[in-house]
């Protein structure tokens, strides 16, 4: 077993800040995932949900509605050979939550930032995605993180 294995909560798992962190990446992928699908607004989907997602997901989700525009003019410029419309909805997703942590929150580390999206593209989108997520946002690292 992993250090990210799941379990259930009487299971003895050790849910520490990490974890939670990474689950809220995770929820935030899939609730922009459900946006783009829908073609509706983040907002929209946060709004629709039973239960309200958790701080950090929200943050990450109305961080990137609000960035956007910014966000893809930044990954297009950066995304050698890939029009936004051309990558996968994952990888895309992926790519929008990234950046916006190396914009807007540059208490996380640039490597935890990189090393998060890789996993979720991994995980979630194709074979390649891994490299590709790595490869972009490696180009943005200057662009969007000051100092």
């Amino acid at each position: 077993m992993t250090s990210r294995s799941r379990g259930s909560a009487s299971g003895g798992r050790r849910v520490d800040r990490d974890d939670l962190r990474t689950d809220a990446r995770e929820r935030a992928l899939l609730l922009l995932y459900e946006a783009d699908t829908k073609g509706v607004s983040p907002s929209e989907v946060i709004d629709g949900q039973v239960l309200p997602p958790d701080e950090l997901t929200t943050l990450l989700v109305l961080g990137v509605e609000q960035h956007r525009a910014e966000l893809d003019e930044a990954i297009a410029a950066h995304a050698k050979g890939w029009s936004l419309t051309r990558m996968p909805t994952i990888d895309r997703t992926v790519l929008r939550i990234a950046a916006f942590e190396l914009l807007a929150r540059p208490e996380v580390p640039v490597a935890v930032v990189l090393d998060e999206a890789v996993e979720l593209a991994k995980r979630f989108s194709t074979d390649d995605s891994g490299r590709f997520v790595n490869g972009v946002l490696a180009a943005l690292v200057p662009v969007l993180r000051a100092g």
